[in-house]
């Protein structure tokens, strides 16, 4: 076996010469939205995500959670409270500080009996997310009786539809979330207005209102990017890009808070655009939305509160943007289930983003004085306040009409209908340009067995759907469909069912709409059914004809088929495999990488195995003779990366030491380092003369994964493939069609890839290998993607190098990246890609 890598590396002192490949990045032509801040997306590789989050400040505790419907209302807990933190930055603008919070909510519980504040979870750092009610006192059995006519909404609508008192008597819920950024903060204390100001009044119209009517509030949605003032979370996620990926517990719990309540109305509080901006969006919409059903709500509704923001006198608020009415297509679109609004959108609710108006966060923030800040955080929360009030006065005014609408729904996912054709003038302005449709298909099917290329993956999946309140049921008996026989176990998502829209954004391929507007904020393609690994298969037509059983979660995927005292195999083909490689290689494990990607244990380790197995779904099968290939410790990763990217790797179980430019100057250690990856805040241009030779030792021994322009930019700086990195526009985003090549990252990859400011591969030098090409036919299967300027849309990218491997002439293996396999925790099914060029780089 070779001598350790640290001890090879230690002897080499030479500083090798190094040859500069060409990178071409043309200037970009894309002009960056006027009013969104940009989430976490292209931007990503200007700084590496060098910071590790903080130790949990608190275990969680489900204790504080309340039982569904047993209980009546008030639902009081005793909220724990928090140590002082004088260097929250809410304090500055005179705002609530978050270690204030629960000692108000325990204080208004004390007062009213119309209060109910519960934990829902907790934040990334481990402080508690609330869920605050405001409504009448209800006794258990009429509180039962709501949750009997909410379930009999969704699940009987027909049913639902008919009864007379549901109709007088359901009491609309309507729900407030606020300070989902971090450094939005006034949405919190114009919800905590109101939450007192319901609490404590004594005017008539108000008690009635809460008779009628439930207001669920989570009153911050981020409370470490409060403390902290951060847009972004701790794990540095923009929680509302999450929705549909939920890799964060903010996000999961406002998820369960969307399906427990059913809400008719939703507003999220954010900031800052200058001019209050209050939603329906602009287009493209959500091709899946009973859009008809939705927008007559929304438009009147954000009338409604445009009207009242006018009516606070400021002349900062005299009037408000609304994007349907006032901007133009693409401009702030509701198309990716990615944000909060159009997520709940899917569970049946009226969605709106609200954006107060007065910049108070970063450079405003720290050169501004203090009085001006607070001025204009008076006005924001005046702002958040008043859309509050008024979201709610429309549920109420406007009640028998949202819950039939509701109902109607979920009736016409019940039914199968087709969606309504909106006429022109349907609200004022609505047009050609507004109609964004889908046909839903009649059924999808997850394999299982021997048709499913990964059974973690299928689970992952299936699991997903159902936690989002998607119905999955499985087949007792083998079944035939659409001319494909599949086996007892299969996983049928019948789409006559309440949230077809939901389980149809989700699982669907999506729509390549780059012809349809001229620019798009975000994301533009997501689908699941794509980029999670598992395989999902469409039957426009037909149903399958076999008898199921509804699926509650899952099956258990993982074991080890190999008789005793054989060596074991295990195929890198999804996270879960690459979590299971790690853990045994943590173990101490010899488990020896082969030259296709797969991993053999030996049989010593079986209990090892079988551990894994059980514990990550994975499945070993009996290894075959032959050579064993190199052992493969668990790599030690130097991670010049994203915050997103540093979350997945960590979460695949790679022992990971974030670096940047900054860090090499100062003398990190290199040593006994295996792998460096390399996406964000790492400039070979800026590394001092002694960086650089610490580095050059590195390269003759260590491997070297890229991704993306800054990746790219360090592979022709530093002189390891000769290749020449196109950059595609900084704007294209979407599901991409690969073809595979035969490497080591190539070989049983997806035929599906992600990208978000593609990048592509030419000139490849010699032993340099395309691992994987954009599709020949054109690449975009869902997103936006225009074509130029100067040539850098997808018929130039057609039949380019995405992904790239080699062996650089210093000795560095290398895979660069073109393509984005770790984008916010939502790829999963490329995950074993990245893996498997780590392993292959780190082993020497």
């Amino acid at each position: 076996m070779a001598a350790p890598r640290s001890v090879r590396r230690a002897v080499l002192v030479v500083l090798l010469a190094l040859v500069l490949p060409v990178l071409t990045v043309p200037a970009q032509a894309q002009t960056p939205s006027a009013h969104r801040d940009p989430g976490n997306g292209a931007e990503r590789s200007a700084a590496a995500a060098t910071a590790v989050p903080a130790r949990a400040l608190v275990a969680a505790e489900d204790e504080n959670r309340r039982g569904g419907g047993r209980q009546g209302y008030p639902r009081q807990t005793e909220l724990r409270v928090f140590p002082e933190e004088p260097a929250d930055k809410a304090v500055k603008l005179g705002l609530l500080p978050y270690h204030a919070i629960a000692p108000k909510l325990n204080e208004l519980q004390q007062r009213s009996d119309r209060v109910s504040a519960e934990v829902i979870g907790q934040s990334t750092l481990g402080r508690d997310l609330y869920l605050v009610t405001v409504t009448a006192p209800e006794t258990a059995a009429q509180a039962r009786q709501q949750d009997r006519w909410r379930e009999l909404i969704e699940n009987d609508p027909r049913a639902a539809a008919r009864d007379r008192a549901l109709a007088a008597g359901y009491k609309a819920p309507v729900w407030i979330n606020a300070n989902i950024h971090g450094d939005e903060w006034e949405g919190t204390d114009g919800a905590m207005r109101v939450i007192e100001d319901l609490a404590t009044t004594t005017d008539p119209a108000e008690v009635r209102l809460l008779k009628s009517t439930r207001i669920y509030f989570t009153v911050t949605n981020n409370p470490d990017g409060r403390v902290a003032g951060t847009r972004a979370n701790a794990a540095g996620f923009d929680v509302n890009r999450d929705h549909i990926t939920s890799t964060q517990p903010e996000s999961r719990a406002v998820r369960d808070v969307v399906i427990g309540t059913q809400p008719l109305v939703m507003l999220d509080e954010h900031g800052y655009t200058g001019t209050t901006l209050i939603e329906p969006g602009t287009p493209p919409h959500g091709q899946n939305y009973e859009y008809d059903l939705y927008l007559k709500h929304a438009y009147e509704n954000a009338l409604g509160m445009e009207k009242a923001i006018a009516g606070l006198g400021h002349p900062e608020t005299a009037r408000a943007d609304i994007p349907f009415r006032d901007f133009p297509p693409g401009e702030w679109d509701d198309w990716p289930p990615i944000f909060t609004p159009m997520y709940a959108i899917y569970h049946g609710a009226v969605g709106h983003t609200v954006e107060v108006p007065l910049r108070v966060n970063r450079t405003e923030y720290d050169e501004l004085p203090v009085e001006e800040l607070r001025r204009r955080s008076g006005i924001n929360t005046d702002v958040a306040a008043s859309t509050i009030t008024a979201g709610i006065a429309y549920a109420e005014a406007n009640r028998r009409e949202l819950i039939a609408d509701q109902i109607e729904v979920f009736r016409r996912g019940w039914a199968g209908e087709p969606q309504r054709e909106i006429p022109d003038g349907y609200v004022p302005g609505f047009g050609e340009e507004d109609r964004y449709s889908v046909e839903f298909p009649r059924a999808y099917v997850i394999p299982a067995g021997d048709a499913q290329r990964s059974a973690p993956a299928a689970a992952r999946l299936v699991d997903h759907l159902i936690a989002n309140d998607v119905r999955v049921t499985r087949a007792l008996h083998p079944f035939r469909l659409a001319g494909t026989m599949y086996p007892a176990g299969s996983y049928v998502v019948d789409m006559h069912q309440p949230k077809r829209g939901l389980a149809n954004v989700i699982l669907a391929e999506g729509k390549d709409i780059s012809a349809d507007v001229p620019r798009m904020y975000d994301i533009s393609g997501w689908s699941l059914g794509l980029l999670w690994g598992a395989t999902v298969d469409v039957s426009r037509e037909q149903a399958p004809k076999v008898r199921t059983t509804p699926a509650a979660a899952a099956s258990p995927t993982g074991g080890v088929d190999a008789p005793g005292g054989r060596d074991l195999a295990l195929t890198v083909a999804d996270g879960k495999d690459v979590q299971a490689v790690n853990f045994l290689a943590g173990q101490g494990v010899a488990v020896h990488r082969q030259d296709d990607g797969t991993v053999v244990v030996p049989a010593s380790a079986r209990r090892q195995a079988e551990a894994a197995a059980e514990r990550f779904g994975v499945r070993f099968t009996r290894a075959p003779s032959g050579e064993r290939g190199p052992v493969l410790g668990r790599p030690v990763i130097a991670a010049a990366v994203s915050a997103d990217e540093l979350f997945v790797l960590r979460e695949l179980g790679f022992d990971v030491r974030p670096v940047s430019t900054r860090a090499l100057n100062e003398g990190f250690d290199l040593t006994a380092v295996d792998a460096l990856f390399v996406s964000a805040g790492l400039s070979y241009a800026q590394l001092t003369g002694e960086a650089r030779q610490r580095l050059a030792v590195f390269l003759a021994d260590g491997g070297v994964v890229t991704r993306g322009a800054t990746g790219a930019t360090f592979n022709a700086e530093a002189a390891l493939l000769p290749v020449t990195a196109v950059r595609g526009r900084s704007d294209a985003n979407g599901v991409v069609s690969v073809s595979n090549g035969e490497g080591v990252v190539g070989t049983g990859s997806p035929g599906h890839a992600f990208v978000y400011s593609p990048l592509w591969f030419t000139g490849l030098g010699s032993g340099v290998v395309a691992e994987q090409r954009y599709a020949e036919d054109g690449p975009l299967v869902a997103g936006h993607w225009l074509p130029g300027p100067a040539e850098l849309g997808p018929a130039q990218a057609a039949g380019e190098a995405s992904v790239v491997s080699g062996v650089a002439g210093a000795g560095a293996r290398t895979v660069l990246f073109g393509t984005e396999p770790l984008f916010r925790g939502h790829p999963k099914g490329l995950y074993a890609q990245v893996a498997r060029a780590l392993y292959w780089t780190a082993v020497g």
